[in-house]
């Protein structure tokens, strides 16, 4: 979590410098668009493939103690992976022109000139991103999870550098360039602890072995439902795409706060346990398979529901002192805050959507989340094109906020019935005592507001630093304090997991 929350801080950062440099304009939003293509490439071979198929089956021969058949199995699966990544790329370089008016139907003339340009610069680091991908699946099936989470600071580091030091030569193509040399980072950083943990990679390819036909039958559904989560984002893109200049724009920048907590909380939570769920489902240890569960759940919800509520709330000075830039004025502040609070309405169930398919492919049934992923699709576009008339970008963003809550739902309804119970009694009172929690911090912290801007000077950045800094602490310590108070198992497993972390750490400071 703390290697996931400095890569995040890092991912602002960049975003930030990308702000002050260029603005939030068209030159910004063809930058954006440009990653598209290359990362629909990423998720539709391997983003998929890893949770869906190739944990799973990996982890199963780790599971039943039998290494030398996983790195085998292993070995085959990455390098078909190579393969078909490296024909991809070649084909999406070679066509990118007819591509870029599939995700921006609207952008015209030197938009979109810029678009296919960096979308061509960018196309080469889906392999380095795909081999990163693949290390992490090896890792994280050993149960070790730092080191990926380390490849995606360097990869965010070597980004801003690039764009700082070549941005005055190549201008918006020089984060382009540090796309490809920040993937290239983040595999090679890797690569020493794939030898520590045993495995050993070889240059076979046996594609009729049992493993790697079975990660290939898993593979089908997953490619076919990621598949539709990048149509959804495609379409949201496309839309923006005829809003006002700077929309794009906004609706990325937004996501990226709102990707905070997901990432820093809930997808850490969710990647740690996953191997635990899949070994527990290798070995059929039903009871043990929904206690980690029903926790991993709780735990997300405890932590992004109050996240929420905060962020909502400190919306617009989190921007300022985040993006307010340059060439990133306060207007365009005041737009992406405005984003940013429809985004954080679906942020808990965001949140829990991160675990929930992963129960699916622990038990080897894809096919749950692909059909799961094409009703939200279509809840998403139909309410995108209802809200959009009134609200604008902000109108994606609550469109794509009642479709997490629809796969939310779907979700629980499904799991609770292949699983024969989530312990839901205690889902359910859980969220109740963490809403409870984070109404009371709500209501502190806007007291707390009322004072605040006395103590610090909010018209300079320092002093808007601090005030965020004395707010966010009010409001966890109230937080925190209110779900010790209501004895809730998530506080005292946060608090019993800090203190084992760093208790040794403080008493011999």
């Amino acid at each position: 979590m703390i290697a996931m929350l400095i890569s995040r801080i890092l991912g602002f950062v960049r975003e930030a410098v990308i702000g002050a440099k260029f603005g939030q304009n068209e030159i910004t939003d063809a930058y954006i668009a440009a990653f598209t293509l290359p990362d629909f490439l990423y998720f539709l071979l391997v983003g998929g493939a890893l949770s869906a198929a190739f944990i799973p089956v990996f982890s199963s021969y780790i599971a039943t103690q039998n290494e030398k058949e996983a790195c085998y199995v292993g070995s085959s699966f990455i390098n078909a992976m190579i393969l078909a990544i490296t024909v991809g790329v070649i084909l999406g370089i070679i066509f990118t022109p007819y591509l870029i008016p599939l995700v921006a139907y609207d952008f015209k003339g030197e938009t979109l000139e810029n678009a296919i340009f960096l979308t061509r610069i960018m196309f080469p680091s889906v392999l380095f991103t795909s081999l990163a991908g693949l290390a992490m699946g090896v890792l994280n099936s050993h149960r070790h999870f730092l080191m990926p989470a380390v490849g995606s600071v360097v990869y965010n580091v070597v980004i801003i550098l690039c764009g700082l030091l070549l941005a005055d030569q190549f201008g918006i193509a020089a984060f382009s360039i540090g796309v490809v040399l920040g993937a290239m980072a983040n595999f090679l950083i890797q690569v020493p602890m794939l030898r520590k943990v045993g495995f050993r990679y070889s240059f076979t390819l046996d594609l009729s072995h049992e493993g790697v036909r079975r990660i290939g039958k898993l593979m089908i559904p997953a490619i076919i439902g990621l598949s539709v989560l990048q149509f959804q984002e495609i379409i949201t893109q496309n839309l923006a795409s005829a809003l006002e200049a700077g929309s794009i724009t906004a609706l990325r920048f937004a996501n990226r706060l709102m990707q905070l907590p997901l990432g820093v909380f809930a997808i850490a939570i969710s990647v740690a346990i996953f191997p635990t769920l899949t070994h527990s489902a290798a070995r059929q240890e039903w009871t043990e398979f929904r206690q980690n569960l029903s926790l991993g759940l709780r735990s997300v919800i405890f932590i992004t529901l109050p996240a929420a509520v905060g962020m909502a709330i400190l919306r617009v000075p989190i921007v300022q002192v985040l993006f307010e830039h340059g060439k990133f004025d306060h207007f365009a502040t005041l737009t992406t805050a405005s984003v940013l609070l429809f985004f954080l309405i679906g942020l808990f169930a965001q949140g829990a959507n991160q675990l929930l398919p992963r129960i699916f492919y622990a038990i080897q049934r894809p096919q749950i989340p692909v059909r799961i992923s094409i009703v939200v699709l279509i809840v998403n576009t139909v309410l995108s094109l209802l809200f959009i008339p009134y609200l604008g970008a902000s109108g994606l963003a609550l469109a794509f906020s009642i479709s997490a809550f629809v796969a939310f739902g779907l979700s629980l309804v499904i799991a609770r019935k292949a699983l024969g119970g989530i312990d839901g009694k205690k889902l359910l009172f859980s969220i109740g005592k963490s809403a409870v929690a984070s109404a009371v911090m709500a209501l502190v912290l806007k007291v707390s507001l009322l004072f605040l801007p006395y103590i610090f000077d909010i018209s300079t950045k320092i002093g808007l630093i601090a005030f965020l800094v004395v707010a966010v602490t009010i409001g966890a310590f109230v937080y925190a304090i209110i779900a010790m108070s209501l004895k809730m198992e998530e506080a005292r497993l946060v608090r019993t997991t800090f203190m084992s972390r760093f208790g040794r750490l403080f008493s011999r400071s």
